[in-house]
């Protein structure tokens, strides 16, 4: 079992940055990948990112790339999304997930999810 809380998120006016923590408890967190999603209002969840276990495999979204990161610390059972560059289209409410397998952009894949947190990008 994983439970995963999302801390970070914010308003922030376009061009600026932010950095999304999502800190897990649980013994398999070092094992797990992890993913970043996200959903604006009456829009499905988005893929964003994803990590593997040990932080060397990333892979994003179109949207994002070259604008946002995803990094982890498996010492704190942590992962990060810095969100550089943003723009209002990047407003949603977005959400760390771990999945007991390998990194993935399907969110069906991912077995625990965090309660997410909201970012609102002002234009």
């Amino acid at each position: 079992q994983v439970q995963l809380v999302e801390s970070g998120g914010g308003l922030v006016q376009a061009g600026g940055s932010l950095r999304l923590s999502c800190a897990a408890s649980g013994r398999t967190f070092s094992s797990s990948a992890m993913g970043w999603f996200r959903q604006a209002p009456g829009k499905e969840r988005e893929f964003v990112g994803t990590i593997n276990y040990s932080g060397s495999y990333t892979y994003y979204a179109d949207s994002v790339k070259g604008r946002f990161t995803i990094s982890r610390d498996n010492a704190k059972n942590t992962v990060y999304l810095q969100m550089n560059s943003l723009k209002p289209e990047d407003t949603a409410i977005y959400y760390c997930a771990a999945a007991k397998t390998c990194p993935h952009s399907d969110w069906a894949r991912y077995d625990y999810w965090g309660q997410g947190t909201q970012v609102t990008v002002s234009s």
